[in-house]
């Protein structure tokens, strides 16, 4: 029975690009002077899953390149090579390069070859600076690990050399998921293999266990190579199989191959066992004995992936698993309490049918909660690609910068960190290029040489507030302003404050750079990340003071699905509000009333003049019972810094909201984010406040 592996490339890819953040973060935290030993073998295991994976699943040019990779990387963890920061460098490309290769496998796309070469190469060229070991006999193994080839170019140079081995594995070995057949392919693309097989611990027919490994062998590669270059194959194995090695040399020739697996591989034991029946057979090529695992150039036997690649599947924590199955246990018992009520009811069961009614409610809410909580990720998905942003653009800009990470557990709705990725990447790149001074800048400037950009999340409320922060030379507000005026999107008569001088860099088409470079500089994204931070519900704010560095703030919803909003009424019409963006609400008297000719109406709230919104207006509702701003209500509300005030009929009661889409289902509307369902079946419009108070303001 041959087994579908494409089930399982979905994993494989998930837990790949898992192991190449792993590489890519401890290749940015090694400490050049001083390398932690567990620091190399982290990224070491993470090179080291994926080329097994790869090899398993019959991705042959990824297992291949990460081969190259493992081997820099075994010379390094061994001592046999010092660890440079042109290295780590090289690494770093090289994770970049396999990242590139798993998504072109993923998406069913041809890989680079040109790309894969150039990388490979890089990576050939420091194994060469490196010395210590006949490099050439690296370079083929690192390229030569085909099974199709029976004899490696180093074997033909002196087929005296080789490695004999002993190799019995244990009965649960292939339970594990490995699986001898790949060690010996990747055996054959050392030398030239011979096998001999053990039947003797093979039971009879009627007490075979399919599942468990009843197979040993004797095994001879013939090649001039490093032991080391063994032990890396059955690394993987090593606590589930009793094995040993031995040169051909010290093990004498060939017919000494009778000897039994236990005592080579147990000698200290003095066991002896009866020799085994042996088959003589070569390796066979990967075609022959893994059918189902084809190159990843074979388009049609690469699994396609599921729509929204990249974001199909999330890991969650076995409490929350749990949490949720007690929960959904509740409801089941507070249901059939319920059933039981309704077959049977009477009036004297009311109050029964009442407390039956106020658990279910209780129940559903914790429900609604913990499936809430599962799609709930740390930050720390979107921060850890932040390093190595830093650590690049610092090299090329000649910037000495630290980035300091703050908050990276705070946990964030699932479809927020995805669309939060871009507009963050944006503005680190900003305080990067625009905020950073040149090291010899800071010093004249009486700050130290090495500046710091901090990336911070913390909760307020119902929000989550990220900041990026830099120490440093700040918004120059004249320079900003005269930029602005020189661009033409302000008149120089305009008076503006501090905040809203700051904000000019939002407007499309502005910019301080004095000159244009693939980081920044032609006046184009601050716009779009303000955009994209306001269509995610969100709003973004700028804190600077010239010379000490900038702040700037995106604050955003915990989730885009479920929203706790104000019910309020205007005329028959139900509008929702959320409630982080109401600070007050107000019944107005005439004496607090001013108008302004050509401006509308505004109304002081201590010492502070607001605009005011009459709802009934901007959303035609004909049937508005209060039309004199002293008849109704005022709820005072903020939105980007700015506040208003909305004129309505009458508050209702809070409630939490399910959002639903307004522009799929209809098309965008001014001053509307989205729409629910309430309880009596009829919709209602949640408002978008950033949009109301934009409003006012025209």
């Amino acid at each position: 029975m041959s087994i579908d592996m494409s089930q399982f490339h979905q994993v494989f890819f998930e837990e790949s690009f898992e192991g190449l953040d792993i590489m890519e973060s401890g290749l940015l935290n090694l400490d050049m002077g001083d390398v932690d030993d567990e620091d190399i073998n982290t990224i070491f295991r993470a090179a080291h899953s994926i080329k097994g994976g790869s090899g398993t699943f019959g991705f042959s040019a990824v297992a291949d390149f990460t081969h190259v990779m493992e081997t820099l990387l075994d010379e390094m963890r061994d001592g046999r090579r010092q660890v440079t920061q042109q290295a780590v460098d090289v690494l770093l490309g090289s994770v970049d390069c396999l990242k590139e290769m798993l998504t072109a496998i993923q998406d069913e796309q041809a890989i680079n070859e040109s790309h894969v070469s150039e990388y490979q190469k890089a990576l050939e060229v420091e194994l060469n600076g490196g010395g210590g070991e006949d490099v050439a006999a690296v370079q083929n193994d690192a390229v030569e690990v085909s099974v199709e080839s029976s004899s490696s170019p180093v074997a033909q140079e002196n087929d005296e050399k080789g490695w004999r081995i002993a190799f019995s594995p244990h009965a649960d070995l292939l339970k594990t998921g490995n699986d001898p057949v790949r060690m010996f392919r990747e055996l054959s693309g050392l030398g030239e293999l011979t096998a001999t097989v053990d039947f003797q611990g093979v039971p009879g027919f009627y007490d075979l266990d399919p599942e468990d490994c009843h197979l040993s062998w004797n095994l001879e590669v013939v090649g001039n190579f490093p032991e080391s270059e063994v032990n890396e194959i059955f690394d993987w194995v090593e606590d589930e199989c009793d094995l040993a090695i031995q040169t051909l040399t010290e093990s004498g020739d060939t017919e000494n191959n009778d000897a039994p697996i236990e005592q080579q591989a147990e000698e200290q034991s003095k066991e002896q066992t009866p020799v085994p029946a042996k088959v003589e057979a070569k390796a066979e090529p990967a075609d022959k004995v893994l059918p189902a695992a084809k190159p990843a150039t074979a388009k049609k036997e690469v699994a396609k992936p599921p729509a929204g690649k990249g974001s199909g599947s999330i890991r969650v924590d076995t409490s929350k698993i749990d949490t949720l199955i007690n929960m959904v246990g509740e409801l089941v018992i507070t249901q059939s309490m319920l059933s039981l009520v309704g077959e049977h009811f009477e009036l004297n069961k009311l109050d029964q049918l009442k407390n039956g009614l106020s658990q279910l409610e209780r129940h559903t809410r914790e429900l609604q909660e913990s499936v809430m909580n599962i799609r709930m990720l740390p930050i720390s998905f979107v921060f850890s690609r932040f390093p190595r942003l830093v650590h690049d653009l610092s090299s090329k800009l000649d910037k000495k910068i630290e980035l300091v990470l703050v908050g990276e557990n705070t946990e964030v709705d699932k479809t927020v960190v995805e669309l939060l990725s871009d507009p963050l990447v944006h503005l680190v790149r900003n305080s990067l290029d625009h905020g950073i001074e040149m090291p010899a800048d800071r010093v004249a400037a009486g700050k130290p040489e090495m500046g710091t950009i901090t990336l911070e999340a913390y909760h307020r409320g119902g929000n989550i507030v990220i900041e990026v922060k830099d120490d440093g030379k700040g918004l120059d507000k004249d320079m900003l302003r005269t930029k602005a005026i020189e661009k033409g999107l302000i008149d120089e008569e305009t008076v503006l404050t501090d905040k809203q001088i700051y904000e000019l860099i939002f407007m499309a088409g502005f910019s301080t750079a004095e000159q244009l470079s693939d980081i920044s500089g032609r006046g184009v994204g601050m716009d779009v990340v303000r955009r994209n931070i306001q269509s995610l519900g969100g709003n973004i704010e700028i804190i600077s003071e010239l010379g000490k560095g900038s702040t700037i703030a995106i604050h955003l919803p915990l989730t885009l699905a479920i929203l706790d909003g104000q019910s309020i009424a205007v005329g028959d019409e139900r509008f929702i509000i959320p409630l982080g963006a109401i600070i007050e609400s107000i019944n107005i008297k005439e004496s607090m009333l001013n108008r302004v000719a050509g401006r509308g109406e505004t109304f002081r709230l201590r010492d502070e003049y607001l605009p005011i919104v009459r709802m009934h207006e901007i959303f035609d509702v004909k049937t508005a019972q209060a039309t004199k701003l002293t008849d109704g209500l005022v709820v005072v509300v903020e939105g980007q810094g700015l506040r208003c005030g909305l004129f309505i009929d009458d508050l209702l009661g809070q409630q939490q909201v399910v959002i639903k889409s307004l522009e799929a289902n209809y098309r965008k509307v001014e001053g509307v984010s989205g729409a629910t369902i309430l309880g009596d079946g009829s919709v209602a419009l949640i408002l978008d406040i950033p949009g109301l108070v934009r409003l006012s303001n025209q």
